[in-house]
């Protein structure tokens, strides 16, 4: 693979007339920290990683010494006798504890300044590298041509110092490359580069405009500026999610009704008995309940999804934010879903398959971050599954592909709806959905549309299925019918969809396999702006160790 190096004399010098006092109060050139050098992370790190940590021993420390701390302001309370503390004033030992603590303390700190100073990175033309630890050294590479998406998550603690994390997310298990932390204006200017990079791109690096205000100015508008910005894409592309619309779906959710009728279950044994032991074990799980749905509002509360020039941008976050880049091509699989008591509103789930597991993006039930539409409308669907399929754009509302996808959504099965579904016999199986069970094939996608109580569509582009598989097991194979499978990337989504007649699998298995070699064979997405060759250059990282000058930090 070619690769570009930007961090020639030209580069180098612009690069240290930016970064030195009197220039860059106007413009920063982004090239600095893709210049093939290496550079350390944000000077607040230590105190974001190591403070954290002093915060949480002191935090036990305290709870193991409440009482004596009572005591210490409230006389009358009774003491823990015979704690450490006792000892060491009883066998005068005051000032070899001190002495400990501070060593202690020193320490923490000593090593997290080394930590610090051993932990730096570098984006060259061809991956990002990044070199951490004291005693055992960690090398960590991220190609380029692997990336899956950017995600940046600003911690509210961390907002304070203006510091930000930047995950680069990469396929498989533990393979991410994370970068914490950063100063939050460097991090969206390295996301932007490394996208720019990645995409194949000969454009220059952009000039990224530096304010003169203040630092308490510049703190307060990174805590008041929304996580997309409004110039990098268009307002119509933008959904949003209404907040009404977000409480809603939370009342009418799985979990609300679990939460019901536990309560209705225990009043009913409190008034049946009257005992009141039940609400031992009720008000804890009242507390778990209440502690996910406000960590479901506050992350979805400022939660968007847009169109940008290097894929979909989801921002979400109400004190800590965080937003994530997905590039055009590395979504795997669609689900559009809609739970039973959301069909009367007509709302919408839509869920994701990605390649790539986000250690520090995480969702507000633990899960990772394959929720891209929390609930919306049909036409909040539409304009999500644009951003998600590019060639749905371009289609007209009369096209072929466009009906077939209105027509998985609200349709309960219907002859010349676009569909092979399933025949009558399958009602075995399927009692409810056999009239709606079905798959279509569309240009460059398989669409999959089944049950009918939860409804739930499955798109999967061509480009990115693995492979097809057709079975039977011996019930299906008594009523003649089989079950097809799409495999993609592990997931929350399965693409199979099973009681189809066994000459419809067969077909379909034919069809999929064909249209799937000829997507993979056309697709291009992996560079997506890569419009015509690059021009062969040394790649930054086979430069000789003696001419790296010493790393400086990012702020």
């Amino acid at each position: 693979m070619s690769s570009v190096d930007s961090s020639g004399p030209d580069s180098e010098r612009e690069a240290k007339e930016n970064s030195s006092p009197g220039a860059g109060r106007e413009t920063r050139n982004s090239s600095s920290l893709t210049d093939g050098q290496w550079h350390r992370l944000h000077p607040a790190t230590p105190l974001l990683k190591g403070g954290l940590l002093l915060l949480g021993i002191l935090g036990v420390v305290v709870a193991n010494l409440r009482e004596r701390i009572l005591h210490l302001f409230v006389p009358e309370f009774p003491g823990d006798e015979g704690d450490p503390v006792d000892f060491v004033i009883q066998n005068g030992l005051i000032g070899w504890a001190l002495l400990g603590i501070v060593v202690v303390l020193v320490l923490l700190i000593a090593g997290s300044y080394l930590s610090w100073r051993m932990h730096t990175f570098r984006i060259t033309g061809e991956a990002v590298e990044v070199r951490s630890g004291i005693l055992f050294r960690t090398n960590r590479k991220a190609r380029l041509d692997r990336i899956q998406g950017i995600n940046i998550v600003r911690p509210m603690f961390a907002r304070l110092f203006g510091a930000a994390k930047l995950e680069i997310s990469q396929a498989g298990q533990d393979a991410n490359v994370l970068l914490s932390y950063l100063g939050s204006s460097s991090a969206d200017v390295l996301r932007a580069e490394i996208l720019r990079l990645a995409s194949g791109s000969r454009a220059e690096a952009a000039a990224v405009p530096v304010g003169a205000d203040s630092l308490i100015e510049r703190r307060v508008n990174e805590l008041l500026a929304p996580e997309l910005d409004p110039n990098l894409a268009p307002p119509e592309s933008v959904v949003k999610l209404h907040m009404g619309r977000l409480i809603g779906s939370l009342a009418l959710s799985d979990t609300t009704i679990v939460l019901l009728l536990v309560a209705i279950a225990a009043t009913v044994v409190i008034v049946t008995t009257g005992e009141f032991y039940v609400l031992l074990g009720i008000i804890p799980m009242i507390i778990g309940f209440g502690s996910f749905y406000v960590r479901k509002v506050s992350k979805y509360l400022r939660y968007s999804i847009a169109n940008t020039a290097d894929g979909i941008r989801v921002g979400y976050g109400l004190l800590s934010t965080g937003n994530e880049t997905l590039p055009p091509g590395r979504i795997h699989s669609i689900k559009v879903n809609q739970p039973l008591l959301w069909r009367p509103v007509g709302w919408w789930e839509i869920k994701v398959n990605v390649a790539s597991h986000s250690r520090a993006n995480k969702g507000a039930d633990g899960q990772g971050a394959t929720t891209l539409l929390p609930v919306g409308n049909s036409q909040d669907v539409r304009k999500v599954l644009e951003l998600a399929l590019p060639d749905l754009r371009e289609q007209s509302d009369d096209s072929r592909t466009v009906k077939l996808l209105q027509d998985s959504f609200g349709s309960v099965g219907a002859e010349g709806d676009g569909f092979t579904t399933s025949p009558r016999r399958a009602m075995v199986l399927r009692p409810f959905s056999w009239r709606r069970n079905g798959f279509g094939i569309t240009e460059r996608s398989v669409v999959l549309r089944k049950g009918a109580i939860w409804r739930q569509s499955v798109i999967v582009p061509q480009a990115r299925i693995q492979s097809v598989s057709m079975k039977q097991g011996p019930l299906e194979r008594a009523l003649n019918l089989a079950e097809v499978q799409l495999h993609t990337v592990a997931g929350p989504i399965s693409a199979d969809l099973g009681a189809v007649a066994a000459r419809d699998a067969e077909s379909f298995f034919r069809d999929v396999s064909a249209a799937t070699v000829q997507a993979v064979e056309s697709d291009r997405t992996h560079r997506w702006h890569d419009s015509e060759p690059q021009a062969s250059a040394e790649p930054a990282s086979e430069r000789r160790a003696g001419s790296e000058p010493a790393p400086e930090p990012t702020k």
